[in-house]
C-alpha cells in the first residue's frame, strides 16, 4: 500500500469554497473512479490556515496513474470544477508525495 499525500494552498478566503467541493463534488467523482481516501485535514495551529491536506490510498503507482488519469480525465469533473470557480480560483498551488509506510508503521 502506498499513500499519496496532496496539499492544496488555497487562494485566501477560497478555503470553505473547496471543503464544500470536496464534500460535494470531489469525493462521489472518486468514488464513481474508485479512488480511496484516507483522511483529510485543515490547520488549527500552524503557518497557515488556508491549506487542505489530504491522503489518497493507493495499492500501486499503477492503479493511482490509471483512476487518476480517468478522474483527471472526466468531463463531469471538468464541469462541476469550472462551476465552483465561476467567481474565481479556489487553488492557488498544490503539492503532492508519494509516501511508502516504513516497516514499524502504524499504517501499512
Amino acid at each position: 500500500m502506498i499513500y499519496e499525500l496532496r496539499v492544496y494552498h488555497c487562494v485566501p478566503g477560497r478555503l470553505p469554497a473547496l471543503v464544500k467541493r470536496f464534500e460535494t463534488i470531489t469525493l462521489g467523482l472518486w468514488e464513481k473512479h474508485g479512488i480511496r481516501q484516507a483522511g483529510f485535514w485543515t490547520v488549527l495551529v500552524g503557518s497557515s490556515n488556508q491549506d487542505l491536506y489530504y491522503l489518497v490510498e493507493w495499492e500501486s503507482m499503477a492503479e493511482r496513474e490509471k483512476k487518476w488519469t480517468a478522474f483527471q480525465n472526466d468531463p463531469e469533473w471538468h464541469a462541476k470544477r469550472a462551476e465552483t470557480e465561476k467567481d474565481g480560483p479556489i487553488v492557488a498551488s498544490v503539492a503532492n508525495l508519494i509516501l511508502q509506510p516504513t516497516s514499524f508503521s502504524s499504517v501499512k
